[in-house]
């Protein structure tokens, strides 16, 4: 940086730092159709949707950034009622919420989303993902036996389709070791099973586990998963897990972390110190 760059930003807040970070958004809430991941934006080890890795923010000390952690879309019945997964934010970056899991009717009820989420029985619909955060939710079906659904869309993988007797399995999701350890995120809910086709699995990352006897698991509270498909009338699929908001820095700073949110700091290690934001609005500062 140029000199009176370097007193431009001394006088203004302090000198640059570089700032790698995570941001998941919410999972998609399931009806039938498995709902599809938070979409997935990361600087380290991979990124969603088979992009390129993000850059890292050059942030500046005394001075506000926002964060907001996108909570999970609400689980329905075969009626629908389930939600979109909420968006979360830090600074600049925004990570799209994943999609909802169609319901058992044809008809635009399969969301797109950060991913998207599976088409449901008798809807051989999907939802779209985001380009560089996420992938589709597999399709549902109206031909094939069993009525079998479709899983919702992963950060690192597709959703599974409907296939004869058997539901998609949700998309797997994406590992990244932000954190010093290697930890998936956003992995997208299975489909629901039916009385002539199996459950699917939900994707590794937090996706919930599609259901062929009740209520869909739901997406792991913040990995960004998304929730799994219920059976048909018997109950409801599964909510969407929370996203999360990981931000690392040199270890020479301090985060302060405000109202409104729910955090912690890490100790120093490897030359890093690490704020994992869990849930809420407000304003990061170092």
């Amino acid at each position: 940086m140029p000199i009176l760059g370097i007193l431009a930003s001394a006088i203004s807040g302090g000198l640059a730092f570089s700032t790698d970070y995570l941001v998941v958004a919410g999972g998609g809430g399931s009806s039938n159709g498995g709902g599809g991941a938070g979409g997935l934006r990361c600087t380290v080890t991979a990124t969603g949707g088979g992009g390129s890795l993000e850059t890292a923010l050059n942030l500046s000390s005394n001075t506000n950034y926002t964060v907001t952690v996108g909570a999970g879309g609400v689980g329905g019945d075969s009626t629908g009622g389930n939600t979109n997964g909420s968006n979360s934010v830090f600074s600049t970056i925004t990570s799209t919420g994943g999609g909802k899991g169609g319901r058992q009717s044809i008809g635009g009820t399969t969301g797109n989303g950060g991913s998207g989420g599976g088409g449901g029985r008798n809807n051989n619909e999907k939802g779209t993902g985001t380009a560089n955060q996420g992938f589709d939710g597999g399709l549902g079906s109206i031909t094939l036996t069993g009525l079998p659904a479709g899983g919702g869309g992963g950060a690192g993988v597709v959703g599974g389709n409907a296939t004869n007797g058997q539901s998609g399995a949700g998309g797997n999701g994406v590992a990244t070791s932000i954190t010093g350890s290697s930890v998936s995120y956003a992995g997208g809910g299975g489909g629901a099973g039916d009385t002539g086709a199996a459950a699917g699995n939900g994707g590794t990352g937090g996706g919930g586990n599609g259901s062929g006897a009740g209520a869909g698991s739901a997406g792991t509270p913040n990995l960004g998963g998304g929730g799994g498909g219920a059976l048909n009338g018997a109950a409801f699929g599964g909510a969407g897990g929370a996203g999360v908001v990981i931000l690392r820095y040199p270890d020479t700073k301090t985060i302060t972390i405000g109202a409104g949110l729910t955090g912690t700091e890490s100790a120093a290690s490897g030359g890093y110190k690490r704020a994992t934001i869990t849930a809420g609005t407000g304003n990061v500062s170092w």
